[in-house]
């Protein structure tokens, strides 16, 4: 096993800037508001539903229920098995859908797009968005997904891959929206624009993905436990 954790109490300005981050997680949690905002940006159900989840984190929150938001640190050693904690099951099941659903539907999207020049990620989004939702929540449901597994003893290697997608998806998602949008402002006809958004979309993607697979970026070193021994990767 390994200790990685020292404090016995979480500092409260590292309680309060977790909030936010759940915050964001179950705004954006719905597919059909989530589409909406990027087509046409926020309208009333959106500051609603906003305002809704603002309050249910708050409360989770002040009772230190939510990952990182918890009084003292539930994982201090990994390779030891604890029973992982309902509200890191629904959270990190809801991170997950935030960050492989859009993903997937903007890669569809741009390989369409780079393809036949149109654009059809709202449609992606009516048809496949809460089917690809359910499939991660039948992963969790059969011990599956990384970080919501009825065990944490693999926590330093599932913890890693949650972070090897997030730097893998959130700069490709931000390049890709910049590529669209500066392309847009050059006057780029629709098909030569979507190929560029497609190139800087998977180039973006490919590079974060590798310096996380390498374990070069922050939290993507992987730790993992075989026959009680510790076995580091991806350094």
């Amino acid at each position: 096993m390994k200790k990685v954790v020292e404090r016995q109490r979480n500092k409260t300005y590292y309680r309060v800037l977790h909030l936010p981050l759940w915050i964001w997680v179950f705004w954006i949690l719905p597919g059909h508001l989530t589409r909406d905002l990027f087509l046409h940006g926020p309208d009333r159900r959106h500051w609603i539903w906003l305002g809704i989840v603002a309050v249910v984190c708050a409360w989770r929150g002040l009772a230190g229920r939510l990952p990182g938001v918890e009084t003292k640190p539930y994982v201090t050693y990994w390779g030891v098995h604890q029973p992982n904690l309902w509200y890191r099951v629904v959270c990190y099941t809801a991170a997950w859908i935030d960050l492989l659903v859009p993903w997937t539907l903007n890669a569809a999207g741009v390989v369409i797009g780079a393809s036949t020049a149109r654009w059809m990620l709202p449609q992606l989004y009516d048809w496949w968005y809460y089917p690809l939702a359910l499939a991660i929540v039948l992963a969790t449901v059969l011990d599956r997904t990384p970080r919501t597994k009825r065990s944490t003893r693999y926590e330093g290697a599932e913890r890693a891959w949650f972070y090897v997608v997030i730097w893998t998806v959130v700069p490709s998602q931000l390049a890709g929206w910049a590529a669209w949008r500066l392309g847009g402002g050059l006057g780029m006809e629709p098909l030569p624009l979507a190929r560029a958004r497609f190139l800087v979309f998977f180039a973006v993607s490919a590079l974060f993905l590798i310096l996380g697979l390498k374990g070069r970026l922050p939290r993507t070193e992987r730790y993992h436990f075989a026959d009680g021994a510790m076995v580091e990767s991806g350094a």
